[in-house]
Formats: C-alpha cells, structure tokens, sequence
C-alpha cells in the first residue's frame, strides 16, 4: 500500500528538507514505521521511550484528524497522512 506523509517544517532538520515522502503500510502506525525508518532520527521527535506517540503530536489522515485511534487507523493505497506539532504555553 502505497501512502504518502506530508513532512511538517519541525522535521525538515531530518529530512534535509524534503517536505514530501513515499511510505507502505496498512495502518498509520505501520507508515509511521516505515518513514522511521527512512529518517531514523524522527524516531526521538515522534515517539517516547515506551514506543508511544508523543502526546503534542497530532495525526491527519486526508485531512481528517485520527484521534484517538491514531496508530492503528487503517489506510489505503493513495491516502496522505500529516503530523503537526501542537504548541502550548501561556
């Protein structure tokens, strides 16, 4: 299956600036994988150490928001997933 991520500019440091990548998988979690595997420094800004996605990360898949199944949202072949970074302060 064939799945696209649209990198967010918190990534580009790792991606040398490509904003656009490839990925396989069935599930979000396992595209997720896969880009991980193509940047493997995104391991660190994505995931704790228990393997968990952080909680400031937000996932849009075809612009819909996948919370809170995130990871194990199932995709299909042409689908585009998006990660934000939320922000927050006071």
């Amino acid at each position: 299956m064939r799945v696209q991520i649209k990198i967010p500019p918190f990534l580009f440091q790792i991606t040398k600036g490509v904003k656009l990548t490839n990925v396989t998988g069935n599930t979000v979690g396992e595209c997720l994988e896969d880009f991980v595997a193509q940047f493997p420094p995104a391991k660190k800004l994505l995931f704790n150490k228990d393997n968990k996605l952080f909680g400031h990360i937000e996932i849009f898949l075809n612009g819909v928001s996948t919370f809170p199944e995130e990871l194990e949202k199932p995709v299909h072949d042409g689908d585009t997933i998006f990660l934000l970074y939320l922000l927050s302060g006071g």
